[in-house]
């Protein structure tokens, strides 16, 4: 279920190097600059394409027709005005809280569902999604990806591709590394210009694409030091990414007259929609992982720290010399499962046993990765619950296994299925929109119509400060439900 492996990536990467070299430089259509592109279109799109399979597995999309219908229609009508409208376009929505906008080459744009929850009009989202277009007209990732090949040849397939690729290891897979192909300033600059031109081609008001800035700077802020997502930490300032853009609107406010900005019907869209992490796919209590959906709980080490993402669930040891990861395996037998394990290059395993595990039917084994330079010994565990197999790894350096076995042991065998309602029945917070009878501030209007988010998030999503009055007949958005406090 992790899809292509990293070294799958490679292989397609090299395959994009090899026999592309005479393409040379030419001149961007959407820049008018000259251009240095190893890569052709059709090399392009197959990365992206690869890319696009695995990241929509891996981050998982927004479980709703309508919405992705909607950002899907939106998409594809601004980039047909772009100056590379032939491309398999895709817009998709990803069930991911984080404030995000992102793209792969040839055409592959995502949104999450928090940056939507976090605009405020069409014509905000407008300006989003033309400036992903921007970066793949821009042709930005291959550009960066065909200098990496140039810098780097004959120094082997392994190093076409940059140090934070090679960071993700044997288990990331080409898609996510693609993400961290990092834009440099300029390219950013670039795509703000392209994606002002799209939002205007496509009839949109380009004065709403200053406060998309606003919002991520107040995003950012809210961060804190040390909190803001590597994605806005390597763009420029959002404040002068504002200040930019309103410089080259100012005295043009004649073109926008009439132009859209369907913010009431953009509201209607966000209606309904999952605010912030979804329990129903796992979350931590007290050092308990739960899982509502598929009914299971598990302790993972006490002060280890613990990761939750859609594919795996793992915990790292404070010495960081120890790891416990869960995941799906794919045979339904698990002695099967375990014996797939093992079978991994590079794993010697041990006699398999079967067992039960708080009354589920479970196999394990005992095995050893004997690298020369870091040997690790280990424990695989595979438990069959419902129309799952659950796949248990306990994993440690091989002088540290003695030390962190009765952790890793007591946390494996802690696997049981959930019964308890509380964990069970939970449910995402979602937004709720309200359309107030009188004028009032936003901290007025909280106190009126409770919030399941503290003040300072609530005054974020609606692009407001606590203390600014709102006039009478004004939707505002609120968040209800979600986990108790």
């Amino acid at each position: 279920m992790m899809g292509r492996t990293w070294r799958a990536g490679l292989r397609m990467l090299a395959a994009a190097a090899v026999g592309s070299l005479v393409v040379g430089c030419s001149v961007n259509p959407a820049t008018g600059e000259r251009q240095l592109t190893l890569i052709g279109e059709a090399q392009e799109i197959q990365m992206g394409r690869e890319a696009d399979q695995e990241i929509s597995a891996s981050l998982g999309l927004y479980p709703d027709e309508a919405a992705q219908s909607y950002v899907s229609a939106l998409g594809k009508e601004l980039a047909a005005r772009s100056e590379r409208p032939g491309l398999p376009w895709s817009f998709k929505v990803v069930d991911d809280p984080i404030v995000n906008a992102f793209a792969l080459p040839g055409g592959f744009i995502y949104v999450t569902r928090g940056i939507m929850a976090h605009l405020s009009s069409e014509a905000e989202l407008a300006a989003v999604l033309g400036h992903e277009i921007g970066h793949v007209t821009g042709r930005h990732s291959v550009e960066r990806l065909s200098k990496a090949q140039l810098a780097n040849a004959g120094l082997g397939v392994g190093m076409i591709v940059s140090p934070e690729f090679r960071q993700l290891g044997d288990l990331a897979q080409m898609g996510m590394g693609l993400l961290f192909l990092k834009y440099s300033r300029d390219d950013e600059r670039e795509a703000d210009d392209l994606g002002l031109r799209y939002s205007l081609r496509g009839g949109y008001d380009a004065r709403e694409m200053p406060e998309v800035f606003t919002v991520l700077k107040r995003v950012g802020e809210m961060a804190g030091a040390g909190g803001i997502p590597n994605w806005l930490a390597t763009h420029p300032d959002p404040e002068e990414r504002r200040q930019r853009i309103e410089g080259l609107l100012a005295g043009r406010e004649a073109e926008f007259q009439g132009l859209k900005i369907e913010r009431a019907a953009y509201f209607q869209r966000l209606d309904g929609m999952t605010f912030g992490p979804n329990p129903r796919e796992g979350y931590f209590e007290d050092g308990v992982f739960y899982h509502p959906e598929l009914a299971f709980e598990l302790k993972f080490p006490q002060g280890w720290k613990t990761n939750n993402q859609r594919q795996t669930v793992s915990a790292v040891s404070e010495a960081q010399d120890a790891l416990m990861q869960l995941t799906l395996a794919q045979d339904a037998d698990t002695g099967a499962a375990v014996r797939r394990f093992l079978g991994q290059k590079g794993v010697e395993g041990g006699q398999v046993s079967n067992t039960r595990i708080n009354g589920l039917g479970a196999s394990w084994a005992a095995f050893e990765v004997p690298d020369e330079q870091n040997p690790l010994s280990g424990r695989v565990v595979c438990i069959r619950h419902g129309q799952n197999t659950f796949q248990l790894m306990a994993l440690a350096k091989r002088d540290s296994w003695a030390k962190n076995n009765a952790a890793l042991e007591g946390g494996q065998r802690s696997f049981a299925q959930l019964t308890d309602r509380r964990f069970l029945d939970v449910q995402p917070a979602r937004l709720k929109l309200q359309r107030i009878p009188r004028a009032m501030t936003l901290r007025e209007f909280s106190e009126s119509y409770p919030s399941s988010i503290d003040l300072d998030s609530l005054a974020l999503i609606n692009h407001v400060q606590p203390d600014d009055r709102l006039e009478a007949g004004t939707t505002v958005k609120r968040v209800v439900g979600g986990m108790p406090g």
